[in-house]
This record gives C-alpha cells, sequence and structure tokens, in this order.
C-alpha cells in the first residue's frame, strides 16, 4: 500500500490526512500554533496497523458480540478480531484499508472505499465516503454510505485529541462535558448488556465540566464500587446516549493551559469516551496521551433491539456528520 497525505488549510486551520484508513494526522491550530490530535510520526507508518489512530472505523465502530448478528433469518458470522467478538469492524478492517481520493480542494477533501459482499462477513456491497471539511474555526468529518443490500453499518473516527502544546504531557489536565443522562452498560468484555443506566450520582456523569485526571484517579485508586465501565479498567471506554437538542451538541474538551476549547456537534446518537488507557506505539504514544471522543451508533446495536437501528435499506443513502468548533 502507498502511504499518500493530503493537507487542506484555511487561515485558522491546517487539517492533514492520510489515505490509509482516511486517516485524520494533523489539526493544527495556526493561532495557537499547536496540533491537537496525536499521530503515529513518520507518515510510513501508517502503511503497517495503527492502532485506530486518527482512523476511519468500519464497517461498524466498536464491538459486536459473538462476531455474529442476524438480518430477518439469516445469521452473517463475521471476522473476530477481540476473542469471540468484533471490533471495529474486523481484523481487516477500514482502517487498515487504501481509500481512493474522489475529490480534493483547498479546503476538502473526500476519500471514498468499496467494500464488497461478506468483506469480514458484512453482507452487502458497500460503498463509503469520508468527507474533511474546513470552514473558518470548524472541522467537519461527514460519513456518507450505500449498499445493494440490507446491512449494518456504523463509521466513525477514532483520532486522539490532546490539547496540550507537549504532546507527551497526558490529557489529565483536560476537562470534558458531555450532553448526557446516560450510558451503556457494558460486561466485562465492554460489551453492551443492553441496559442503558443513568449516569446522575455515578463517577461516569460529565453533565457539567470534569477533569479528567482527577475522575481517572478515582477510579485508579479504587474509591469507588466498581461500575460497568471500570471493569478491568483504569479509565473510561464507555457509549454515552446524547440528549438530543435542536442544535445536535454533543460535548466539551478544553485544557486551561492553552486555553484551547473544542465543541462536537453530530447527528449521530452516541459518543464513545475512551481516555486512552491502552495506548501505546513504540517509544512515541503511551497511556492517557490522548481523549477519544468517537461519534457514532450504539456498540452491538445489530444484537439489541431496543438500540437505534443500524439497518441501512438497500440503494439508499445515508448521511452523518460531526462537526468540531476550535475555539
Amino acid at each position: 500500500m502507498k502511504v499518500q497525505s493530503s493537507t487542506i488549510e484555511n487561515k485558522y486551520l491546517r487539517v492533514k490526512s492520510i489515505n490509509i484508513g482516511a486517516c485524520l494526522y494533523e489539526v493544527y491550530d495556526k493561532r495557537r500554533k499547536i496540533n491537537l490530535i496525536l499521530n503515529l510520526g513518520p507518515t510510513k507508518n501508517y502503511s503497517n496497523k495503527n492502532f485506530y489512530v486518527g482512523a476511519t472505523c468500519g464497517r461498524y465502530a466498536g464491538r459486536i458480540s459473538n462476531s455474529r448478528f442476524k438480518i430477518k433469518n439469516k445469521i452473517y458470522k463475521l471476522n473476530g478480531n477481540e476473542g469471540r467478538n468484533t471490533l471495529h469492524g474486523g481484523k481487516i478492517g477500514f482502517d487498515r484499508l487504501e481509500w481512493k481520493i474522489k475529490h480534493y480542494s483547498k479546503n476538502k477533501i473526500i476519500y471514498q472505499l468499496s467494500s464488497k459482499h461478506l468483506d469480514q462477513g458484512f453482507p452487502g456491497d458497500l460503498n463509503s465516503e469520508c468527507i474533511f471539511e474546513i470552514k473558518n474555526k470548524s472541522l467537519f468529518i461527514k460519513y456518507q454510505y450505500k449498499s445493494n443490500q440490507l446491512t449494518h453499518v456504523s463509521l466513525t473516527n477514532h483520532s486522539y485529541w490532546n490539547l496540550n502544546k507537549n504532546k507527551k504531557e497526558t490529557i489529565f489536565n483536560h476537562d470534558l462535558k458531555i450532553n448526557s443522562e446516560k450510558y451503556l452498560e457494558v460486561t466485562n468484555k465492554l460489551i453492551p448488556t443492553g441496559k442503558i443506566k443513568k449516569v446522575k450520582n455515578t463517577i461516569n456523569d460529565f453533565n457539567k465540566f470534569q477533569n479528567i485526571g482527577k475522575k481517572i484517579n478515582i477510579i485508579k485508586n479504587k474509591k469507588i464500587k466498581k461500575v460497568s465501565n471500570t471493569i478491568n479498567q483504569l479509565g473510561f471506554d464507555l457509549t454515552y446516549c446524547i440528549k438530543k437538542n435542536s442544535k445536535n451538541y454533543l460535548a466539551s474538551l478544553k485544557n486551561k493551559n492553552t486555553n484551547i476549547q473544542l465543541d462536537f456537534y453530530s447527528n449521530l446518537p452516541g459518543v464513545q469516551l475512551y481516555t486512552s488507557q491502552g495506548l501505546r506505539y513504540k517509544n512515541k504514544l503511551a497511556p492517557y496521551q490522548g481523549v477519544c471522543l468517537e461519534t457514532q451508533h450504539y456498540p452491538d446495536a445489530p444484537n439489541n433491539k431496543n438500540f437505534p437501528s443500524t439497518l441501512i435499506k438497500p440503494n439508499k443513502l445515508y448521511k452523518y456528520f460531526t462537526k468540531i468548533n476550535i475555539l
């Protein structure tokens, strides 16, 4: 695979992306002269497994239990890559594939990917587009896709945000707010149980700005009873159910040291908060070095009828967006 990088920019932002995995490589704030996300260093590193850093995850972002689902009366067996379960689309997910550049201009790039019927076990020929676009101080990440058969799809961007000037500093000095009153309970394998729990009076409550470092230290020091997101975890890896609102407001992340705040908006129903406790890459990336806010459908929705459906109809175009305002 040939690694190809592309840059879009305006007077506020410079955004560099990579064709392998339709990855975000750099989101550079020109006013503060700070790159806001982690990357793997030299772009040649993206020819190998990229640990989802900045990548587009698919066909299905998150986990699917027992690597299978049923459509009508047919069971589809998927390519498992996390024990008995499938994570982020299987062993060769969209993060590992070479996307084609369909359109490229000064402030917009469109990546395109065709996935054949039964790729990683998923039914239907699927055509997907990933669009990165900048307008003023905002970055848009858009996904649109169409299949010729009934199938399940959920795409997300897996960028690790770090608003420190020095990327070796952890996210413990970041404050986070999430527009959510509920989260998905999970098993010790991080598979949703199907139960939707309230965040109120739990460690999972981010309705007001909360310091990420303080929260994680409470978890690490075991000052709380075991809650679903912390079994075998030393941080957060949790799906929040977004409270519907007219502006599609989802979350805010800020760092007082650099005076940067990101406001996230999306028409997707959930966001996966991951505080990178499992992140390791050579000598460059380490645990707690970034925070992921993965806007997505609910994990394992194909096997949970009470979750918003991810089943797409044949030949219908589906469109989802995430907007990130950089304040």
